[in-house]
């Protein structure tokens, strides 16, 4: 049963790992990752990502941890460890794997110490940074690295990225993006849609029809005033564009979704 049917997720470069039940499902455009029990998932950029809890009960919830990724820390580890540098996998800039028992018993020792402020504040650095070893020594290292290297592909779409989150209810032009985040057109298309699997403006879409279904939750009523506040100047090309989203017109989708809290498992 989907508990929380199409919640968008937050800005997170992160790790986020199942244990020790329950699955979930995220979507990015037409691509679905899913991933359950002693699997996480990996972001390295901030992806439009539409997400829902997959399995779950009273008996036994949904239960996992999400972590934000330190750049720093990367960089760190490294230098320190002199790793060999490498070129970004293909695909988009996330990715689920099965967890080792390594990665999964330093993610068990950091959750008590949230009950433990004064063991939180000495113990939880050291953890967080074998967890981000754990990470980069993994079957994703690959990918974690990219975050912590300045000149990477991830690093350069995430500059863009920003940039658009910052202004996305603005138009773009995706010239004048390349020139801001020091690429070419080309380049800056080619990256983007590499790590993300859509174009800088399919991206700000996407972040657009977000924004909105986060306002309609709120006031699932005031449709018109919410395209035009996540900048649409047509009303028919935002609920077209919404419904061919999310399955359904806007209000419909918000009121939806606000039963659907309030459901029971």
């Amino acid at each position: 049963m989907c508990l929380v049917p199409g919640e968008v997720e937050g800005a997170h470069v992160r790790l986020e790992l199942v244990h020790p039940a329950g699955a979930k499902r995220a979507v990015l455009g037409n691509q679905v990752f899913d991933y359950a029990v002693g699997q996480f998932l990996v972001v390295t950029l901030d992806l439009p990502l539409t997400s829902s809890i997959t399995v779950a009960s009273a008996a036994e919830p949904f239960l996992g941890l999400s972590m934000p990724l330190d750049p720093a820390i990367i960089a760190e580890l490294l230098i320190e460890a002199d790793l060999p540098a490498q070129a970004a996998p293909p695909g988009p800039a996330l990715s689920v794997s099965d967890a080792t028992a390594e990665l999964i018993d330093a993610v068990v020792r950091l959750l008590p110490l949230a009950g433990t402020p004064h063991d939180q504040r000495i113990l939880s650095p050291a953890v967080k940074r074998e967890i981000h070893w754990r990470l980069l020594t993994g079957p994703q290292g690959g990918l974690v690295r990219q975050v912590g290297v300045a000149g990477s592909r991830i690093a350069l779409v995430g500059r863009a990225i920003a940039w658009i989150r910052a202004h996305y209810d603005e138009p773009v032009r995706v010239d004048d993006l390349a020139a801001k985040v020091g690429l070419s057109v080309s380049s800056l298309n080619r990256n983007f849609r590499a790590a993300t699997a859509m174009s800088p403006l399919q991206y700000q879409k996407q972040i657009r029809l977000q924004q909105a279904r986060l306002r309609l939750l709120a006031n699932p009523a005031d449709v018109a005033g919410t395209g035009h506040a996540v900048g649409y100047t047509s009303a028919s090309q935002f609920s077209r564009e919404y419904r061919r989203l999310f399955g359904a017109p806007p209000g419909r989708d918000a009121a939806q979704l606000q039963n659907a809290g309030r459901t029971p498992d």
